[in-house]
């Protein structure tokens, strides 16, 4: 009975073994798909489209579920701050359409106020983007996976796969491509320096990210790949994800930049470094913008080396917008390849909100989600204009990679996730009504 027991526990390794390295982890270290994921992916369209019809149809039935509600639920009005006020005055008995200060102008800042209070365009950012229908996960507020006995069923059904099945083989792969990763760059930083090193070099991160990839059983779309960031160059892209490295580097190598940090991330960075010059900071260093531009200015130099990969929004956005680049990235010269990232929410959210969840459990919310389906964008390379300074390239960048991804182009700092608006902001605000009042300086 024992040798029966163990033959199994046996068997069943070695069938692991099999689908983990044979079909998965071989595959993705030559790039190459067998056709399991997108299979996969049209399997589950097919049942999240029955269990949106199921859901519809009870609701009609239910009267107490609540009605889905749009992003947004506030009717803006984009006109400029004067042709707003010019529209009040009008209903004023003494018409002044600029100059002099008529008591209804109050509205307007009454108006924007509330605006702010109910329904900001920044605190909406930094939350999980709504669902039009319910994908089966249990991220939600409202209990649709009690509607019937059917879509309960399939709820349970989908919980023990992503739990019981894909998350075992997930956590296996990602093991797989951190250890890949961390002793493959260790040997190959052993080599001199040659074409011979950056070639395995570049061969051992891709393999990583691919199994990484398959770990979350990503299925990406890259379009115009002419547009490939080229060595010596800047990418930039929005930033919704650490996983935004993973999907960027499965189509290509870069030059990774970041604060030198401890523990695991710690021995990672520093495996990396030895096989790729990486640019790591010291966290003193990075409070030193001359230092950080100086060294990025050298990298770029050097037109053997991999691209930069920067993100300059500087935090995680919710992958429905485009929020200010910092200028930082746009002042040190050189070709910026802008790169535009749209993840489908409806297989699972890609948003990291740090201020709610810490890394494990970010991890854990993607291992166990159905998978990760987005599509890149390779825009064409940009350059400063004459006469434009940082500032402005950046803002035209943005609204370059905004356009492409079907994102809304928004000015604000994505900063104000931790921050207070700056008063240099509030100053601009009174600076303009003040002009309308009184006249152009």
């Amino acid at each position: 009975m024992e040798g029966s027991y163990w033959d199994l526990v046996l068997l069943v390794m070695e069938v692991w073994l099999f689908v983990v390295l044979g079909l998965i982890v071989l595959p993705a270290m030559f790039g190459v798909s067998l056709g399991f994921t997108d299979l996969y992916i049209k399997v589950l369209v097919k049942i999240l489209e029955w269990a949106t019809r199921r859901i519809q149809r009870g609701q009609k039935e239910q009267d107490t579920l609540p009605a889905h509600l749009p992003n947004g639920i506030i009717e803006r009005n984009d006109d400029s701050m004067e042709e707003q006020i010019v529209e009040l005055r009008r209903s004023h008995p003494k018409f002044h359409s600029v100059g002099d200060f008529t008591l209804c102008d109050a509205f307007y800042f009454c108006k924007k106020g509330i605006e702010s209070i109910v329904d900001d365009e920044v605190t909406q950012r930094f939350t999980s983007e709504e669902l039009v229908s319910w994908n089966l996960l249990t991220r939600t507020n409202i209990n649709f996976h009690y509607i019937s006995v059917r879509v309960t069923i399939i709820w349970g059904l989908g919980l023990f796969i992503r739990y019981c099945i894909l998350l075992p083989l997930r956590v296996t792969l990602a093991a797989i491509g951190l250890s890949w990763l961390v002793i493959g760059t260790t040997l190959v930083g052993l080599l001199p320096n040659s074409n011979v090193k950056n070639w395995l070099s570049d061969v051992i991160h891709m393999t990583c990210y691919r199994i990484c990839a398959r770990g979350l059983s990503a299925r990406i779309r890259y379009h115009s790949k002419e547009n490939r960031p080229k060595k010596g160059g800047i990418c930039v892209a929005n930033h919704t994800s650490p996983i935004d490295i993973v999907i960027l580097a499965n189509d290509g190598c870069y030059a990774m930049v970041g604060q030198i940090h401890g523990g695991l991330m710690g021995v990672i960075q520093r495996s990396m470094v030895r096989s790729c010059p990486h640019v790591w900071f010291e966290r003193s260093e990075m409070k030193d913008r001359h230092a950080v531009a100086k060294r990025l200015k050298d990298h770029i130099a050097d037109k053997s080396k991999q691209p930069i990969l920067i993100f300059p929004e500087g935090t995680c956005i919710n992958n429905t917008s485009v929020m200010m680049f910092k200028k930082g990235s746009f002042e040190i010269g050189g070709t910026i390849y802008p790169v535009a990232i749209k993840y489908d929410p409806q297989f699972g959210d890609a948003f990291w909100n740090s201020g709610k969840y810490n890394m494990v459990s970010y991890l854990l919310r993607m291992m166990t989600s159905w998978a990760i389906v987005c599509n890149v964008w390779y825009l064409p390379p940009m350059s400063i204009q004459d006469g434009e300074d940082a500032v402005h390239f950046a803002n035209r960048v943005k609204s370059a990679i905004a356009l492409q991804g079907g994102l809304m182009d928004l000015s604000w700092d994505g900063g104000l996730k931790r921050e207070k608006v700056k008063q240099s902001f509030k100053e601009e605000q009174q600076k303009m009504y003040s002009s309308m009042i009184v006249g152009q300086d």
